[in-house]
C-alpha cells in the first residue's frame, strides 16, 4: 500500500462539538484495545536511562498528547518503577482537563499543557528533553513535512518512542469494521484515512536525520499498530 495522507474530519472540528466529544471517547477505547500504552510502555522500559531515572525528574513531551489520557495510563505505569516527571502535553487545544490534572498530581508528577503547532514551538521554545512520545500523530503529516518534523524533535531529546497506525490491508480490513464498536461516522473516517497513512518497514526511520550518534528501529506492534524508537548514543 503506497503512503496516502489525507485531512481527518476530527481535526476540522471545534473541541467542544458532540460529535468531536464522541470521536475523541472513541479514541481512548481504540488505544486501550490496540494496547498503546502498553506498547509505548515496553519501548520505554527498554531503552531509557536508568541512570538519569533515579537522579532527577525526568523531561517528557508528549507531541499531540490530546486529552492527556494516554500520557497519565504511562504515568501510572512508570510511577511504580520509581519514575517521576515533568510532563509538557502539546497539541493545537487545550483539552487537559482539571481531573486528569490532578491525578498526575497524585503521582507526584508535574504536568504543563501547551496550545501551540508543533512546527514552531520545536523549532522556537521547546526546551531539550529527556524524551518525546507521540501516538497516532506522526501519520497527519505527509513525508516531507514529517521529515522536518522529526529533525527538529532529534535537536530537542535523547529519546523519542511513536506508536502509529501500521499500513496494511489487515489494518484497512479492521478500520472498516469499527461500526460493530458503535464508533461514530468522524471515527470511521478517520481510521481509514488514519491507516492509509500510516507506516510499515522502515518508513519513519529513512525520515529520522541521518547521524550516526543516533540508532533507530521499527517493527510491527500487535496487530494493527506500528512503533518508532530512536535513541542518541553521543
Amino acid at each position: 500500500m503506497r503512503r496516502d495522507v489525507q485531512p481527518e474530519l476530527l481535526d476540522s472540528l471545534p473541541a467542544a462539538a458532540p460529535q468531536a466529544v464522541r470521536s475523541r471517547a472513541d479514541l481512548r477505547r481504540l488505544n486501550f484495545i490496540m494496547g498503546h500504552a502498553g506498547i509505548l510502555s515496553h519501548a520505554f522500559q527498554n531503552h531509557h536511562d536508568a541512570t538519569l531515572v533515579r537522579s532527577r525528574p525526568l523531561r517528557l513531551v508528549e507531541l499531540g498528547a490530546g486529552d492527556g489520557t494516554l500520557m497519565l495510563h504511562l504515568a501510572r505505569r512508570w510511577s511504580v518503577l520509581g519514575v517521576t516527571a515533568q510532563v509538557t502535553l502539546l497539541d493545537r487545544q487545550n483539552l487537559v482537563s482539571v481531573e486528569t490534572r490532578a491525578a498526575f498530581a497524585a503521582l507526584n508528577w508535574s504536568v504543563e499543557s501547551v496550545a501551540a503547532d508543533v512546527f514552531a514551538w520545536l523549532e522556537e521554545t521547546a526546551p531539550p528533553v529527556d524524551v518525546m512520545l507521540a501516538n497516532l500523530f506522526l501519520h497527519h503529516f505527509p513525508d516531507r513535512q514529517l521529515a522536518a518534523l522529526l529533525g527538529r524533535a532529534a535537536a530537542r531529546t535523547k529519546l523519542f518512542i511513536a506508536c502509529e497506525p501500521r499500513r496494511s490491508p489487515l489494518s484497512l480490513a479492521a478500520s472498516r469494521l469499527l461500526w460493530l464498536m458503535g464508533c461514530n461516522a468522524i471515527t470511521r473516517h478517520d481510521a481509514r484515512v488514519s491507516v492509509q497513512a500510516g507506516f510499515t518497514g522502515h518508513d519513519l526511520s529513512t525520515l529520522w536525520p541521518q547521524d550516526s550518534a543516533w540508532q533507530s528501529s521499527e517493527q510491527a506492534a500487535g496487530w494493527f499498530s506500528h512503533c518508532f524508537i530512536a535513541k542518541c548514543h553521543g
